[in-house]
């Protein structure tokens, strides 16, 4: 047979195996659903639709096609070149192909019995059923217009012996005033606004020097936390909880009253969760800068784990990079976010945890680009420092570290203002 004939012969055969066999939504996409979307998609939480059933994700087909061609969605920015990390909710070749296929067919529904069992979301909570819940006391009022200054609650524990938290999650009222939320540990002792009243809003900007954890918050695209066996956040017994909310005005005035639950360890975890925070607050973007560089890090006093990062910047970020330096003077890229989005704060947890020799130095570089080829640029026009709110600027390389359970968290790194004193 003529080679062309065959071709087209091969080609027939394959456009009959794909009529007989064509992608349906409960065959095919709901288990790609199931897999990476509904944990957004779904009633209460983060994702504007749901994806729950076929009713639901129907109206949405051509739309799921665009978002996963263009690897929009779902939400992952690490440059696959360096590291692996256990919560890369990224689509397969296989994945995309299917709901784009799926889209391209009229997104046909198929037969319900063919559809997976649905997955059982607990209504309210992703972390189970919590041991503790704390709640804002009162409602907070959100105006709805102007600039409403980081607004911190101070709230005690109660607790009368050393707790390890394993689980938490914020669960904030009103998705749409709230920019982020973190929850601080303020140990006995600490005299982090130790004016306030409890439960009282204290309003500032963010110059105070903050308390040592964070154990949990929430942004758009942050998970909760949930921290693997044998590992949690220690909070001392006396010790407070600070909430900071960072309320963003609308056009429409609104009533928030965000809470967040605890879940503890049933039994002594053998190692202590801990928060790190390389960050510079001394820069300042020219007016116009397309790919301004801003630099941090930190110095490990002691042999301990690196687990997961959080890079956090603005509306100018453009990228941001982590680096370990060794003590034999090796270097390595942990993290690169070549393209940063500032709509989505996210956590990227190594698959393994990184063991850093004690004098290993944590380097972080992030560019932001102020021109007016940013679309989210505020003002091209001026000179961006250090700040709280959205259109201004922040440099933050979050991570999370682990030390023995026995340890003490003080002298784990060497405070980059310190550095900076120095040099």
């Amino acid at each position: 047979m003529p080679k062309h004939l065959l071709f087209l012969s091969l080609v027939a055969a394959w456009i009959a195996v794909a009529a007989d066999n064509p992608v349906t939504f409960h065959k095919d996409v709901l288990p790609v659903l199931q897999a990476r979307c509904q944990g957004c998609h779904r009633p209460g939480e983060i994702g504007p639709m749901s994806f729950l059933t076929y009713k639901d994700a129907r109206p949405w087909a051509k739309a799921m096609r665009q978002a996963v061609l263009t690897r929009k969605m779902p939400p992952w920015f690490a440059d696959p070149r360096h590291g692996k990390f256990v919560n890369d909710p990224s689509l397969s070749q296989k994945g995309i192909d299917t709901l784009a296929a799926w889209a391209d067919a009229g997104a046909p529904e198929g037969n319900p019995k063919d559809a997976p069992k649905p997955v059982p979301f607990l209504n309210g909570w992703n972390i189970g059923v919590p041991d503790k819940v704390f709640e804002l006391p009162r409602e907070f009022q959100v105006p709805a217009s102007g600039t409403v200054e980081y607004q911190h609650f101070v709230v005690p524990t109660g607790f009368t012996e050393d707790m390890w938290v394993e689980r938490a999650e914020v669960r904030v009222d009103k998705r749409d005033v709230v920019h982020h939320v973190l929850v601080y540990i303020r140990e006995p002792g600490s005299n982090y606004l130790r004016e306030a009243k409890f439960g009282e809003p204290v309003a500032f900007t963010g110059s105070q020097v903050l308390p040592s954890e964070i154990v949990t918050g929430w942004a758009p695209g942050n998970p909760p936390t949930i921290l693997p066996p044998g590992q949690a956040f220690l909070v001392k017994a006396g010790s407070d909880l600070v909430i900071q909310i960072h309320y963003t005005t609308n056009g429409k005035a609104a009533v928030d009253r965000t809470k967040f639950g605890l879940i503890f360890a049933k039994k002594p975890p053998t190692e202590r969760v801990v928060t790190v925070a390389p960050h510079n607050r001394k820069f300042l973007i020219p007016a116009g800068a397309a790919s301004h560089r801003v630099d941090s890090s930190v110095t490990v006093r002691q042999s301990s784990s690196l687990m997961a990062f959080t890079p956090h910047m603005h509306m100018r970020g453009k990228s941001f990079e982590y680096r370990a330096v060794y003590p034999t003077g090796e270097s390595q890229v942990l993290l690169r976010i070549p393209k940063y989005d500032f709509n989505w704060q996210l956590v990227y947890a190594l698959e393994k945890p990184l063991r850093l020799p004690q004098g290993t130095r944590i380097e972080c570089t992030a560019y932001f680009d102020n021109s007016a080829n940013n679309k989210f640029n505020p003002d091209p026009n001026k000179a961006i420092p250090w700040g709280d709110q959205t259109w201004e600027e922040m440099m933050v390389g979050f991570m999370y570290m682990t030390i023995p359970a026995g340890n003490n968290r003080s002298g784990l790194v060497r405070e980059p203002e310190a550095i900076a004193a120095e040099e």
